[in-house]
């Protein structure tokens, strides 16, 4: 959205949670307020949970997550090379910095975001001949309604958001929006990289321990009282 809102053109795809009776109706309505707002954006609402909605383009996987995250990995990159190639575009991945540090009690998550990395590296090898470039962005903590979410299961939130601020050196959550400006220049302006892993974790990976000693008041979320 952040390229197209600056005149490029692309092609994505997104996911999220949502309960049976918002399946459907909030996707497909942000979806087509998305077509009006972005010219020549096209919407098709898919649940690629649902084997209905992609027993042909996959052989059956018994979890959500694994039809979800191979899908995404695997599906969609390749349907779109063909086009890539004609226009010498560029694959842009988004998998997480947990795929190269890990995390605690999220093996099937961990590996499926460090196969997002692994594969963007081999892709950019394949398809360099073709003057594709494949690169891949690692975000840390980005505060997103379901960080909040999360965040709110837990028994003390405020404590748990302080300690996901404090995580960073610069003390601070990062915006999506900071997500989005990584991917437009991954897009538009970095025409000489390829194969890069590009971390938008505010330093999270650097050092050991607790990152900052104060949260930063600068676009830090509300903290539930």
């Amino acid at each position: 959205v952040s390229g197209k809102r600056r005149g490029g053109r692309g092609q994505g795809a997104g996911r999220g949670p949502t309960t049976e009776s918002q399946r459907g109706l909030d996707w497909e309505s942000g979806g087509r307020a998305l077509e009006q707002e972005l010219p020549g954006a096209v919407f098709i609402l898919c649940d690629v949970t649902q084997e209905d909605d992609v027993k042909v383009s996959r052989v059956p996987v018994p979890t959500p997550i694994s039809a979800n995250d191979q899908f995404f990995v695997l599906l969609q990159p390749f349907l779109a090379l063909p086009y890539l190639r004609k226009s010498q575009g560029n694959v842009i991945n988004i998998s997480s910095l947990v795929g190269a540090i890990g995390q605690a009690q999220a093996v099937p998550y961990v590996a499926t975001k460090g196969a997002v990395t692994a594969m963007t590296k081999a892709l950019a090898l394949d398809e360099s001949p073709y003057g594709v470039r494949v690169n891949c962005i690692s975000p840390g903590n980005i505060w997103t309604p379901l960080w909040e979410e999360l965040a709110a299961l837990t028994p003390d939130p405020r404590a748990t958001i302080r300690e996901g601020m404090l995580a960073q050196p610069l003390g601070r959550m990062g915006q999506p929006a900071e997500v989005g400006a990584a991917a437009v220049f991954l897009a538009s302006e970095a025409n000489f990289c390829t194969g890069i892993e590009l971390l938008v974790t505010g330093g999270a990976e650097l050092g050991y321990g607790r990152k900052a000693s104060r949260s930063t008041p600068v676009d830090a979320p509300d903290i539930p009282s």
